[in-house]
């Protein structure tokens, strides 16, 4: 029976898993071979019913209702108002802290401030978000209002201004959407990595991974100087009404840090040239192959599907071949008075057919 047609999405597929093997500059550098079925799947979370609203895994800090998660500093209630849906700060009442502490993040937060604006530079619609009460992304009503560059919206406060300034105009809610890794230290006390943001303001990435100097701060640059891996969010009280809504939280976990490479398979013995060369051949029609088998010396090598990239097989048994870095096998089966055949199994894909003469 001729085997049946590739479909385009199966082609994609295969093309991606020939490239992953063309190059060794391609290995994920982890211990799972390329589209192994094995290697644990992603858990699921379920994402916001409206772009913005909290996926299923965040923690929600305020809900529109309450600053139930949210205290003073000097840890009493907290004294922001709340109404239609957002809290607002009330100058001279201080900033507020989350109750909950965190390190690696994803944040979400929408914010607005007056209109019509009031005052110029710094003093318009100044307000912040620090992350574990030391790196601040600066809020601020930015929109044609001029200050340093390292002050405006979006800017990592004193350290890294915005890549471009996307401000809305006042009184429009803005989103911040952020990536936040915490700075490492060793037991000692001395920095291992520094903090580093990913920020996008109202959708446009203005902070690429950038990373901090050291806490963020007015004036000065302040070192490094080891603290908790978990920390509270502040929200900064700067005497001026800034409003806040759906800021939602996912804690991140560490990293990879498994560098031990790539899964590879090895030959687990040795199969004599002359057998190999009984598998070498066409499988399939030339149009639509199956597999293309070539032979240098004692090493055995597969065009799956007839792509016309060479991929060195390793024996197993004497008819069951493991494709090097990708999750793929080959297996012969010889029977008296027939063509080879060979089924070929790729990232779950199997396909089998004979050589043809």
């Amino acid at each position: 029976m001729s085997p049946l047609p590739l479909r385009p999405a199966l082609r994609v597929l295969l093309l991606t898993v020939i490239a992953a093997n063309a190059s060794a500059a391609q290995d994920t550098g982890r211990r799972w071979k390329v589209h192994d079925l094995e290697r644990p799947k992603p858990r699921i979370v379920t994402p916001g019913a409206q772009p913005g609203q909290a996926p299923s895994d965040a923690v929600v800090l305020f809900d529109g209702r309450s600053l139930d998660e949210w205290t003073s500093r000097d840890g009493s209630p907290a004294k922001w108002v709340v109404r239609d849906g957002y809290m607002q700060t009330v100058p001279g009442a201080g900033a507020i802290v989350s109750k909950r502490v965190f390190g690696d993040v994803q944040l979400h937060a929408e914010w607005s401030t007056p209109s019509p604006a009031v005052g110029k530079g710094q003093d318009r619609g100044n307000s912040g978000i620090y992350f574990m009460d030391n790196y601040e992304v600066q809020v601020l009503d930015s929109y044609e209002n001029e200050t340093y560059a390292d002050g405006q919206a979006a800017a990592l406060y004193g350290q890294h201004p915005p890549l471009v300034n996307a401000s809305r105009p006042p009184g429009e809610w803005q989103s911040y959407d952020v990536v936040f890794r915490r700075p490492r230290f060793s037991a000692s006390g001395a920095l291992v990595s520094p903090a580093r943001m990913t920020v996008f303001h109202n959708g446009v990435l203005v902070q690429d991974n950038a990373e901090l100097w050291g806490p963020t701060n007015w004036l000065q640059n302040d070192p490094y100087v080891k603290h908790a891996d978990a920390m509270p969010f502040v929200l900064q009280d700067h005497d001026h009404p800034v409003r806040f809504r759906n800021f939602w939280v996912r804690p991140l976990p560490d990293l990879p840090t498994d560098e031990r490479g790539p899964r590879v398979s090895r030959a687990t013995l040795v199969v004599p040239p002359a057998v190999l060369q009984r598998y070498v051949g066409t499988y399939g029609p030339s149009n639509n192959a199956v597999a293309v088998i070539t032979r240098r010396g004692s090493r055995l090598f597969i065009d799956p599907f007839g792509r016309g990239t060479p991929i060195e097989l390793f024996p197993q048994s004497r008819t069951r071949f493991d494709f090097h870095h990708t999750a793929g096998t080959a297996e012969f089966a010889i029977e008296p008075g027939k063509p080879p055949r060979i089924t070929v199994n790729v990232a779950g894909i199997e396909r089998s057919a004979e050589r043809v003469p």
